[in-house]
This record gives structure tokens, sequence and C-alpha cells, in this order.
């Protein structure tokens, strides 16, 4: 897919220069191949030119900015780390990249990229049929079909095993009764992959647009993620075809596998947002006069930039050896938490000192701190809470499971 980024970059790379090194304190990205950095700088440039315009009125007026869905598909970004049915193929650390650069903006972007890309596709690449692998990712790598993940409810989030949406198997259907919450995408989905109880255990299902019985809401009144669409699934004897049923999920466990493709697109992208944040704190402290001098002079602001630096260098780290360990089939699931965990949570630190060295202005929409402290605040909790998975590290340290 790499002549999709060459083409990109000649339309949309003038002008366009990476930032300074501070923040890669120990050269972390000179490892990256020539194709590797083409496909960060494809998406650097492509947030620049197309995201960054759109946020700051899209977040203020809580909705999505839809145009750039098919914009993030022409360039492969949908689905990128997919084989085959029009996806990219990249490996795992361009795929991470992406998704950094798409969170340097806003974690809406991220937020939409990657339940597209590691819930709602990979479930169908992983757990689907020939023919729904064929019918449906084609077209959600392009963007011009929309996918969501049907999986938290409003009783059982950290418990997803004890889920109350049921599926009753009637002939060659199923009946799906129950609803899901806080869904991302929900509203816009032309597919939902929704999981319910059957007699055979948790299994996933493509629920489709339009379906009778089923219905979305948006959620309103958000004061995170915005700029993101978030909703609510409802099923009342929803009649879902048997040949909709996802053939290789038994058990909560395959639901689980789909999260942590996601949590590992969250380890990298929070530390774009992080970076952010840092880059506005460092140029606005080396601007800022007080007292007759910038204010990046007093030993205090100096503290919090070199606290900020180092915590993104070693999230830079600690993201890279993830992306190495999962291109090899190395990775453990307590590996993927403790990345996420820490990653999320250096970088809303990170939001927080940017939001303190800008003082007043750091709470204008003019600046973009505070907007991504908000923002991470629910990346801190949602596809597994900062305990949950301090825990799964704790069980994978002691081998006692703590969760009851």
């Amino acid at each position: 897919m790499i002549f999709v980024g060459t083409f990109f970059w000649k339309k949309y790379s003038k002008g366009w220069r990476m930032s300074d090194s501070s923040t890669d304190f120990f050269d972390v990205f000179d490892e990256l191949t020539s194709e590797q950095k083409l496909i960060q700088q494809t998406a650097r440039a492509f947030v620049e030119k197309e995201c960054q315009p759109l946020i700051t009125n899209a977040f203020e007026k809580g909705v999505f900015p839809k145009e750039v869905m098919r914009k993030m598909g022409g360039l492969g970004f949908l689905g990128a780390n997919l084989h085959g049915y029009g996806c990219a193929g990249l490996d795992e650390v361009s795929y991470g990249l992406i998704l950094r650069e798409l969170e340097r903006c806003d974690s809406a972007f991220r937020s939409f990229a990657s339940v597209q890309s590691s819930l709602a596709m990979y479930a169908i690449y992983a757990f689907g049929s020939e023919e729904q692998k064929n019918r449906f990712l084609p077209n959600m790598a392009l963007g011009e079909s929309v996918g969501c993940f049907g999986l938290t409810e409003p009783d059982f989030g950290s418990n997803p095993a004890g889920m109350k949406t049921v599926a009753k198997k009637q002939g060659n259907t199923f009946v799906l009764n129950g609803s899901k919450t806080w869904i991302t995408n929900a509203t816009i989905a032309d597919v939902s992959i929704v999981w319910a109880q059957t007699d055979e255990g948790i299994r996933g299902f493509l629920v489709e647009k339009g379906t009778e019985g089923f219905e979305t809401h948006e959620i309103h009144q958000k004061l995170s993620l915005r700029a993101s669409v978030t909703g609510s699934l409802f099923f009342k004897n929803c009649v879902v075809p048997e040949t909709h049923l996802l053939p290789k999920t038994v058990g909560v466990k395959n639901a689980l596998m789909c999260l942590n493709q996601a949590r590992f697109g969250i380890a990298f992208g929070v530390l774009g947002a992080a970076e952010d944040c840092f880059q506005e704190a460092l140029k606005y402290a080396k601007e800022r006069i007080m007292f007759g001098k910038p204010i990046a002079s007093f030993q205090l602001v100096q503290r919090k930039l070199a606290i900020m630096a180092t915590e993104i260098t070693k999230g830079n780290l600690l993201a890279m050896k993830l992306a190495k360990l999962k291109h090899k089939g190395k990775l453990k699931p307590a590996q993927i938490s403790m990345a996420k965990q820490n990653n999320v949570q250096i970088a809303m630190e990170c939001a927080r000192m940017a939001r303190d060295i800008l003082g007043a202005n750091g709470i204008s929409g003019e600046y973009h701190c505070m907007r991504h402290m908000c923002n991470l605040e629910s990346v801190y909790t949602y596809e597994g809470t900062n305990d949950i998975h301090l825990l799964v590290v704790g069980q994978e340290l002691t081998g006692i499971g703590a969760y009851q």
C-alpha cells in the first residue's frame, strides 16, 4: 500500500516537516524503515491538512467530521494491519504510528479508526466466514461502510462475561434481546458486531443497520470525546439470520482478543496526544514572558517539561517493543495491559502539566491540552479501566486472580 502513501505525500506534504527530537530523546524512531517513516509522515500530513482544521469546531459542537472517513480509507488507514480483502497489510509498527498521528489531533479520530479496524473489521477477519469477509471488509477498508463493536452493557463493563443480551435460536435465525451502551460509532455504523449469550455460550453476530427490532440512540451531553460518535444499541425481538453468526466465536475470549487488538493501538495512540501537549507547552514556555524572561527559564517549568519528555520517551520504548512482540506472535495479554495502562496514564499527566504551564490560556479552545485532557479521561477507563489492567498485570506476576 506504499504507493498510496507516496501519492498522498506528493499531494499534501508541501511545507511539511517533522517536529523536533525532544520527545524522542533516545532516538527510538531512528529504527524505523524508510517505508515506516513515509507512512508516519503521510499520516502526520493527513492530520495537519484534513483533521486539524475541523477539530476545534467539531469538539465544541459535539459532532464527528464524517467527511474524513473515506479519506482515511483511501489512504489505507482502516484495517491497515490486516491482509487481503482490500486492506493495506501493513506491519504492526506502521499501524501503531498511524493511530499515534491520528490521536495527535484528537482521540475521536483515533477512536473511529481503532473501532473500525481493531474491533469491527478484526472480528470479521478473525472469526468470520469467507463469505462474510468478502462482503463486509472491502467496503469497510475504504471507509464506505462503518462498523461498531457491541460488548459493553449498562450493567456489565469490566465483567463482560455476565452480559444479559441473549440470542435464542429459532430455526435458521437468532432472536436478539438486550442492549449495549457506550458504543463508539453506534449511530453511524452500517454493521454492528454484537456479542450475546446463546445456548452454546457467548457468540458474535453481525447486525446490519435497518434490521427490524434494532435501534440505536446517540449519547449526548458528554464532557469527553465530544467529537466522537457514542451511543447505545437496543435489541427487541431482533431477528438475525444464521448466516450473520460469526462462526468461529465461542466464548467471551474471542471478544477479548478483539479488545487486545484495540488496546495495542491505544498504547501507541495516546502518545500522540501526549506529544502534542508537550510540544504546545514547550513552545508556549519559550514565548511566554514573565518577570522579564521566558517562563521556560524557570526551574519549576523546566522540571515539568523534563518529566513530560522522559515519560513520553519511556512510552515510545514500550510501544515499539510491544509492536515487535506482536509482529513475532509473542505478545501476551498482560503486556498489552501494562502498555495501555501506563501510556494512557502518562498521557493524562502530560496533558495536565501542559495545562498548568499554559495557565489560564490552557482552558481555551485555541490550545489543545485541555481537549486532550478531557478525552483522555475516557480513554483511561474504556477498553479496560486502569485498575483492571493493573490487576491483569498483577495476576501475571503472582498467578492469582484478584478480580473478585
